[in-house]
């Protein structure tokens, strides 16, 4: 099955978690004149607010195509954001490798990205990941991106048949003030985004995780008003 193609003759796969960084990804891929096809991941999150999230920021940015994915990374916990026994920091981003890092979780998505560009007939994903305001993630980094790109390319039928597979990681070097600026930019409506590691079912955040703190920090460097909607 191949898809539709844009006017370039470009069609890409868009991992969108409905958060600002996937949002800002997702409106470049599409300035680049791909044609977008999402892909979010319902992965036993606390903060399942983001998939709403994701639904709005695909249509309003006009992606040919959005499927959302049941996996149960919460059958096997082993962070705050999959394991409700285990809290959200809120006291304020520290050095080091947070309890909300969810083990393989960028690689588990990415191998579903994978496996959807190849049915899709795609050689590109575009994957929201940033390596400069973050969390300390080591499923963020420039060299993983590069060791996953390079795993892709010997795993799949259509790398090996000659169709190359790239993946594009445009804010891996942007902080998190040029991300908003380049989303505005672009037209991104971030009053749709859900950031928060504990959003209520509405989407409103805490306002303390780090993720808030980080989003909050984000739009006052790019002098930008927050759109975010917090819990009262």
């Amino acid at each position: 099955m191949n898809m539709p193609r844009s006017a370039s003759g470009q069609g890409a796969v868009v991992l969108l978690s409905g958060g600002l960084d996937s949002a800002t990804t997702l409106a470049i891929a599409r300035a680049e004149g791909f044609a977008c096809y999402c892909l979010s991941i319902d992965y036993g999150q606390r903060h399942r607010a983001e998939l709403s999230a994701a639904t709005a920021v695909a249509e309003a940015l006009g992606a040919s195509g959005h499927r959302c994915l049941r996996l149960s990374l919460d059958d096997l916990g082993g962070s705050a954001l999959t394991d409700a026994s285990i809290a959200v920091p809120v006291a304020g981003v520290a050095p080091g490798i947070p309890v909300t890092y969810v083990p393989a979780r960028n690689t588990i998505m990415l191998s579903l990205a994978l496996a959807w560009a190849e049915v899709l007939g795609s050689s590109d994903i575009f994957v929201g990941v940033n390596a400069v305001d973050y969390s300390g993630y080591p499923d963020c980094r420039p060299e993983y991106v590069e060791a996953f790109e390079s795993l892709a390319n010997l795993a799949t039928k259509a790398a090996v048949e000659g169709a190359r597979l790239r993946l594009h990681a445009p804010l891996i070097h942007l902080g998190k003030a040029q991300i908003i600026q380049r989303g505005v930019e672009l037209g991104v409506d971030f009053g749709l985004t859900v950031s928060c590691y504990q959003a209520d079912e509405h989407g409103h955040a805490c306002g303390s995780c780090d993720s808030c703190r980080l989003r909050r920090a984000g739009f006052v460097a790019a002098g930008v008003a927050d759109p975010t909607r917090y819990r009262v």
